[in-house]
């Protein structure tokens, strides 16, 4: 077993988790996807509110999904909305 394994099984007993409820590559495939299309700190962020997203009812892969589609198309958002001069913000968060 890895490290990482070692502390999310650890962390799922502290917090009363099944560990089969915990699934590692998504939350670390969304975590790369965020900050490589956004920026490194928006990636542990991101991560709690999928975890937030998930604790209201939103299928965790679902919710994944939608969100790494908004972070691949982030950088161009931005700059589509700079270039039309608008300052509101980047479509699909208003």
């Amino acid at each position: 077993m890895t490290m990482l394994e070692e502390w999310i099984e650890a962390v799922c007993r502290e917090l009363g988790l099944a560990r089969g409820e915990v699934d590692r590559d998504l939350v670390l495939d969304l975590a790369r996807d965020v900050a490589h299309g956004v920026a490194r700190p928006g990636a542990p962020l991101t991560a709690f509110l999928l975890g937030l997203a998930v604790g209201r009812g939103a299928p965790a892969r679902d919710a994944a999904a939608r969100i790494t589609e908004l972070a691949e198309g982030w950088e161009a958002r931005r700059k589509a909305a700079g270039a039309s001069g608008a300052a509101q913000s980047p479509p699909g968060l208003a």
